[in-house]
This record gives C-alpha cells, sequence and structure tokens, in this order.
C-alpha cells in the first residue's frame, strides 16, 4: 500500500501560507483527492484545514461508506494507491484540522453525532479565518 509522503522535498522552501481546502462534493473521487492534497501539504509542512459542506460532510463521518461511488475504494488499493482510510488517518497523525460546516450538516440531513472523532463542526467564517492562505475547491 501506498503512504502519503511523510517528509518535505529537498532543497525546497515550504509554503508559509495555510492551505484551507473546500469540499462541495460527496462523491468518493473528490473526496479522497481532497485529502491527497490535505495530507500532501500537510506532510510538507504547511497547516491545512479542509473544510466541508453538504454532502461533502460525508467525507468527515465515521462511517464514510455513504460517500458516493464508495466501492471504488476498494480499487484504488488494489491499484496500491492510498484509500480513504490510510488518507485520514494519516490526515490525523499530520495534524490536518478537519471541520465539518454546521449548515452543510443540517443541509445533508447528516447527525453530527456521526462525525469521526476530532471533526470539528464550524460555519464558513471559521473556515476562512484559518485558512488565510491559499484556497481550494473540491
Amino acid at each position: 500500500m501506498t503512504s502519503p509522503p511523510t517528509a518535505p522535498p529537498t532543497g525546497r522552501p515550504v509554503p508559509s501560507e495555510p492551505l484551507g481546502i473546500l469540499l462541495i462534493s460527496g462523491s468518493h473521487e473528490r473526496a479522497h483527492y481532497a485529502f491527497v492534497l490535505a495530507t500532501g501539504a500537510a506532510a510538507v509542512g504547511r497547516d491545512v484545514t479542509l473544510f466541508a459542506t453538504n454532502h461533502g460532510c460525508r467525507a468527515l463521518l465515521a462511517d464514510w461508506s455513504t460517500l458516493e461511488d464508495a466501492g471504488r475504494d476498494a480499487t484504488i488499493r488494489a491499484r496500491g494507491v492510498a484509500g480513504f482510510a490510510e488518507l485520514r488517518a494519516a490526515a490525523s497523525e499530520l495534524g490536518v484540522r478537519l471541520i465539518a460546516c454546521d449548515a452543510g450538516l443540517r443541509m445533508a440531513g447528516l447527525d453530527p453525532a456521526d462525525l469521526a472523532p476530532g471533526v470539528e463542526i464550524a460555519g464558513v467564517v471559521t473556515f476562512l479565518a484559518a485558512a488565510a492562505g491559499q484556497l481550494l475547491s473540491l
């Protein structure tokens, strides 16, 4: 199984600005890549906040199998790519801040009690304050 990067590339400066990743989609493909970006950036020393809203909040549930096309995870792992569970564990180990949007949870009909351990519940203002550098949207 391939793991996310754990050390910055040699000879390259680490960007100092924080990275904010906005996950709106509930698809496995977009959620998986949001965690690829988050763990990669955190591995090179960036402060990363992943903010999920609407159906993107499904990526932050303890049981993420409700993501659209969650079955593709087995194919990804079979091809030697880190799966969703591995990426989420790496994100936790690397200190990625995970925030589920309070309004997004309600819109998607999700129960905050079903979130994975360590996931915060907050609004967009909290996300924008934390990610005052570069923002990516998936």
